[in-house]
């Protein structure tokens, strides 16, 4: 009974254990749009603003990847934004971004 009673403890703090750490992981961006993107905030999905742009200085060229590391998030859902050099914004809401990664393309446009 004690063995029992102590590996259930066991499990329950990795469990709390992983869940107060947060989401440590990253979002890999593709632009398909057949514009260059100036601008990509992602910002997880219950915020009420964008965070501030990840390419700080960077061009995202069309048909290239980039890869956004995000640490210490409360969950792994997201939304992401971008802004191409014409101001165009193409915009993907709550994406699970430890499942999926992100291909902006002209479907995705605001």
């Amino acid at each position: 009974m004690i063995k029992k009673a102590l590996a259930l403890f066991a499990v329950l703090c990795l469990f709390s254990g992983s869940a107060a750490a947060g989401f440590d992981g990253y979002v890999e961006v593709t632009n398909d749009t057949g514009y260059d993107i100036y601008y990509l905030y992602v910002s997880h999905a219950k915020s009420k603003s964008w965070e501030e742009d990840v390419l700080d200085e960077d061009i995202l060229p069309d048909g290239h990847t980039v890869r956004v590391n995000l640490r210490g998030a409360k969950s792994s859902i997201f939304d992401i934004r971008a802004q191409d050099e014409d101001g165009d914004t193409y915009t993907v809401w709550e994406i699970d971004v430890a499942r999926d990664d992100v291909v902006f393309t002209l479907d995705d446009m605001d």
